[in-house]
């Protein structure tokens, strides 16, 4: 039952614990003390509305930039990874598996700005052996939502886990 609760407040975390627990076939005090306890084990980090950044008169420009990193000697990828995350422009850090060992995902007021970060402050760093940026153009889906088709007519703002 709790994948299953954490599964619905990810679809929508605005949904109350009464519709939750009808949905579960439990009750509402149920709810509300399984969501407790998954917020008091760090299972459940923090609630964040989704936004549909392309709608929003001058929002910034977003990039996912592959990095091929050279790991140091008794703390791996961490070190690297803590510096990067550091930078205000960083969205997301993730290590990979593959052709590329990080994936950062980043921000900026336009995509001049995204490429003069990536050249005057992330390719500099020690670590960094290679960048290769990709810009994100239109976003279709984020977080299991369809971006293209997000309704207009009703409050269709949803929070993610």
């Amino acid at each position: 039952m709790k994948n299953r609760l954490l599964e619905l407040l990810q679809e929508n975390c605005r949904y109350s614990d009464e519709e939750i627990a009808a949905m579960l076939g439990t009750t509402a005090d149920d709810v509300k003390a399984q969501i407790k306890s998954l917020e008091d084990a760090g299972v459940i980090r923090g609630y964040n509305a989704l936004i549909n950044w392309e709608k929003v008169p001058g929002a910034e420009a977003r990039a996912l930039i592959e990095l091929r990193v050279a790991p140091k000697r008794d703390k791996g990828f961490d070190e690297v990874a803590e510096r990067i995350m550091a930078f205000e422009e960083v969205e997301g850090v993730y290590l990979m598996a593959g052709d590329y060992d990080l994936a950062v995902f980043v921000k900026g007021k336009s995509i001049q700005d995204i490429a003069m970060f990536v050249a005057r402050r992330l390719s500099p760093l020690d670590s960094v052996l290679s960048a290769d940026t990709h810009f994100i153009l239109t976003k279709y889906k984020s977080n299991m939502t369809d971006m293209q088709n997000l309704g207009t007519d009703t409050d269709e703002r949803e929070c993610m886990v």
